[in-house]
């Protein structure tokens, strides 16, 4: 069991870094985005297209990365993504002309699709009780990542340049190649599944009756709708926050680095917390995790509040801003883990694919529409809008899927216990 234990341990820690790593390398191209336009004489615009360019190549891929991971081996793929990234990062540290460094930024979108197969491995590695924790670790590596990415291009950028930054991060990449090949192996699917305990020889393989049959669970497609909204707000505020303080609230670079660093650490702690609580109330009831969700709602509300506070009140606003971001955080672990709760392990990977295609969707929309909308009124109102809008529209669907999610959990079940009597 202790054996099983430190298995179990190396394979999140080495996903943890994979994705932790992964998310530093995606996001660092943001503090870099002054010296990147200065090496290409680039205006705003075209470099808009370099930070469009991924999100596209990744969201168009979700599916296929689902399909892939649902019959392949997950860990010789996730290798083989992480190998992906690495190329792909250094072919964008040599790009000669910013058309080449364009089209190399787009194709380190073609791993970001990749993420649904190290959740998928770690929900048939980890039993049901513990999924919310477990998948509120990696999410972690969200904020931690984007600290990481700003710390990197802040000390290496100015003392390496902006090319050797991406050598640094592609070189990682193929670091976690190896470890995710070292240390990382797959499992059955279905292998923590508590209604399959007594039947270890059930086959589970991919099947397109078995996919097609997820878009009748009413919970899936009232969690994808909501997906969608859920990151708007998000979005928003992570590409223009910075320029929200420095225009609208007179803040200098340093002060709105301190906002950024409060606000991300609601965030890493929101997640674990969360998901600690989901597990706990999923122990008790099927719609335990969703109860835990609806702390997202009190938490827009407080980032609105925030955005409303006036700007000579900054430790009233940081400190808004951090609570409802560590609120808004509880929804994204026990999102994901609802979503493994009711999908068939055998197309697991696909539903939690489709989930991240519709919150790319979202997310590449969300730069576009503020814009958009900022230059008919204010930045701050704009982004005041939006997160109340997207809270408004995106209550209705929390609620069907809260309804409806106990029986489609039962339903899975049922399923399964049905297969372990075949």
């Amino acid at each position: 069991m202790r054996h099983r234990r430190s298995s179990r341990g190396a394979v999140l820690a080495v996903l943890l870094c994979f994705t932790l790593l992964h998310q530093a390398d995606r996001l660092i191209v943001g503090p870099l985005t002054s010296s990147i336009m200065d090496s290409f004489h680039i205006n705003e615009a075209q470099m808009g297209t370099v930070l469009s360019g991924a999100l596209v190549t990744g969201g168009l891929l979700f599916p296929l990365w689902g399909y892939l991971f649902d019959r392949f081996s997950r860990s010789r793929l996730l290798a083989i993504a992480a190998a992906v990234w690495g190329a792909t990062t250094w072919l964008s540290a040599v790009a000669p002309t910013f058309g080449w460094f364009v089209a190399s930024r787009a194709a380190t979108g073609i791993d970001d699709a990749s993420v649904p197969g190290a959740y998928s491995l770690l929900a048939d590695t980890f039993e049901p009780r513990v999924r919310g924790k477990v998948y509120a670790v990696l999410k972690t590596s969200i904020p931690v990542g984007y600290v990481v990415g700003a710390a990197l291009a802040t000390f290496l950028a100015p003392r390496i340049g902006w090319r050797w930054v991406f050598v640094v991060t592609g070189s990682a990449g193929m670091l976690v190649a190896v470890l995710v090949a070292l240390f990382v192996r797959d499992v059955p699917r279905g292998a923590t599944e508590p209604e399959l305990a007594g039947a270890p020889g059930v086959s589970l393989t991919f099947r397109w009756s078995v996919a097609r049959r997820l878009l009748r669970r009413k919970t899936l497609v009232a969690l994808y709708a909501q997906g969608f909204l859920a990151v708007l707000p998000i979005n928003v505020v992570t590409f223009w926050i910075y320029r929200y303080l420095e225009t609208e609230r007179g803040y200098s670079g340093q002060a709105s680095l301190s906002v950024a660093i409060v606000t991300v650490a609601g965030l890493a702690v929101g997640l674990p917390l969360g998901g600690a609580l989901g597990d706990r109330l999923f122990r008790a009831m099927p719609r335990g995790r969703l109860l835990v969700v609806a702390a997202t709602i009190p938490g827009s509300f407080l980032l609105c509040a925030a955005l409303l506070v006036p700007v000579t009140h900054r430790v009233a606003f940081a400190l808004l801003a951090m609570a409802g971001s560590f609120l808004a955080a509880f929804a994204a672990p026990n999102i994901g883990a609802t979503i493994s709760d009711i999908s068939p392990p055998e197309v697991r990977s696909t539903a939690l694919a489709m989930q991240s295609l519709v919150e790319t969707t979202g997310a590449a929309l969300a730069p576009l529409l503020t814009g958009i909308l900022a230059s008919r009124i204010s930045l701050g109102t704009t982004l005041l809008v939006l997160i109340a809008g997207a809270s408004v529209l995106w209550t209705p669907c929390y609620l069907i899927a809260l309804r409806h999610v106990s029986s489609d959990i039962e339903q899975t079940r049922a399923e399964l216990r049905a297969r372990s009597r075949d």
